[in-house]
């Protein structure tokens, strides 16, 4: 079963664990374009830089899914799209906490909520990125 074919503010641990899988394997590529672009000294750079990246994205996945359901659980309003700028707000945030750079955090929390927000939006509303036109 997929993200989308579960219900909203219902089943979070399910989600979550969606998200931990999707934001890990993300983050697995990017570590490994990351050691391929910026090469490493050693194979235990290697290895420490892969695991870094890959835990960061792994964590932020799993913050917006609990952060996303527990919100629309305790809003009572599960399909409104600002639940899931909430998550993306808090991902944003550890990822500031990760760098020890507030401002990096602000600005990652605003991006990454106004994606999750507007992806939830085009969801809602049919919006779609490729294929035909519709007449």
């Amino acid at each position: 079963m997929g993200y989308w074919d579960l219900e909203e503010g219902k089943d979070c641990v399910e989600k979550t664990w969606i998200t931990t899988k999707l934001a890990t394997a993300i983050g697995l590529v990017g570590s490994a374009y990351h050691i391929v672009a910026y090469q490493p000294d050693t194979a235990v750079e290697a290895l420490t830089r892969a695991t870094s990246g890959t835990l960061t994205m792994a964590a932020m996945g799993a913050i917006f899914g609990m952060t996303t359901c527990l919100s629309a659980q305790a809003r009572d309003a599960p399909d409104d799209p600002t639940n899931y700028f909430i998550g993306g707000c808090a991902s944003g945030i550890f990822l500031g906490a990760r760098t020890h750079s507030a401002i990096t955090g602000t600005t990652a929390c605003l991006g990454l909520g106004m994606v999750a927000m507007l992806t939830k939006v085009g969801k809602m509303e049919g919006w779609r990125l490729t294929g035909p036109p519709k007449m």
